[in-house]
């Protein structure tokens, strides 16, 4: 891993974020805005998936109504997504959110976005400037590269807001392009001092998504960039959550919730290890215990990774060998894999 590259500290209601703070998870409301008592519900159910940081869509004056009493309903920030009119933000920041993105690419007007920096800079709230490949600005320079046109977006509006005194800034470069996203980021991080927000726009369905968003994600913390994530998938938002931990999990970044290591399986398999890995998988999903708990299916690896996790068995003819903490503690049939392994689970 790179060092992590140093920028200003920003907070976003109660969240750090940049500076040494944890790289923190977001995700965005697939609810209408509007709908007020399906849009809590939906946010609660991402704050038991450990969702930090949620925005809502704000498309026009009776979302930007409901935020107030959205707000009031949840225990995250809330960060008001504002696109085209200007006068949004302004009612969203009315309302008392936690921070505001901007689209440089539809609400350029200077003195528009001076009106919003004003209010925000009033209540100390930070704005985030989001440049998204598919929305750049119109006198983006044919000539540049799609990550040159994205960051000199970011770079126009970033002028935009120091001129006006104010700092509180966060950016994001999207693309879903993992190539030019990658170039991008890497391009702005020794430009701004400012936290950065990543993700890959678009990503597509949780499959391939989260494939595209590890690549670009994963990449760019691996080389020290990037202070919060949002993972963009086509499927309801706690997936957007889980895959976002997952990422962060498998950079060592954060600890939340147990790591499953389990085997491909191949021919030398004489149990259904995939049956097991799904059913110990699923019966894992929303425990807060930080183990690393290992399925393994042969005599090839799985002593080994069996020993080396927390909890693990290593599966052979009809039978497995129990692990804990780097002992054998006991050889289990079959048909008792799956229950003793949860009771000793239970009970770390």
């Amino acid at each position: 891993m790179y060092p992590r590259r140093i920028c200003k500290t920003i907070h976003i209601g109660s969240v750090q974020v940049g500076g040494d703070a944890p790289i923190s998870v977001q995700s965005m409301t697939k609810t209408d805005t509007r709908d007020v008592h399906a849009t809590i519900r939906q946010i609660k159910e991402l704050e038991e998936n450990g969702c930090e940081i949620i925005r809502l869509a704000v498309p026009d004056s009776e979302a930007a109504a409901a935020l107030s009493e959205i707000k009031h309903g949840i225990s995250i920030p809330l960060i008001a997504d504002i696109h085209f009119d200007h006068r949004l933000a302004l009612d969203a920041l009315s309302a008392g959110v936690d921070g505001l993105r901007l689209n440089p690419g539809n609400i350029a007007d200077a003195d528009k976005v001076a009106e919003v920096v004003r209010a925000a800079k009033e209540r100390q709230v930070p704005i985030r400037i989001g440049v998204n490949a598919g929305s750049l600005p119109p006198h983006a320079a044919p000539e540049q590269t799609l990550p040159q046109r994205m960051v000199a977006a970011a770079m126009h509006h970033i002028k935009l807001l120091e001129d006006l005194d104010f700092d509180l800034i966060k950016v994001s470069l999207k693309a879903f392009d993992v190539p030019s996203t990658i170039e991008a980021y890497k391009d702005i991080a020794g430009k701004i001092p400012y936290p950065l927000h990543l993700g890959i726009t678009e990503s597509g369905m949780p499959r391939t998504g989260a494939i595209r968003s590890a690549a670009g994600i994963g990449t760019l913390l691996y080389l020290g960039i990037g202070d919060t994530i949002r993972v963009s998938l086509t499927t309801a938002p706690h997936e957007e959550v889980c895959a976002g931990y997952d990422i962060l999990k498998s950079l060592g970044l954060r600890r939340r919730g147990p790591v499953l290591v389990s085997c491909p399986t191949c021919g030398r398999c004489e149990v259904d290890v995939i049956a097991i890995a799904q059913q110990v998988e699923q019966l894992l999903q929303k425990s807060p215990k930080h183990l690393r708990v290992a399925v393994m299916g042969c005599v090839v690896n799985g002593p080994g990774e069996a020993k080396d996790a927390d909890i693990g068995v290593a599966c052979g003819k009809g039978k497995a060998v129990l692990f804990k903490k780097g002992e054998q503690i006991a050889v289990i049939a079959e048909n008792e894999i799956l229950p003793r392994l949860m009771q000793e689970i239970d009970g770390m």
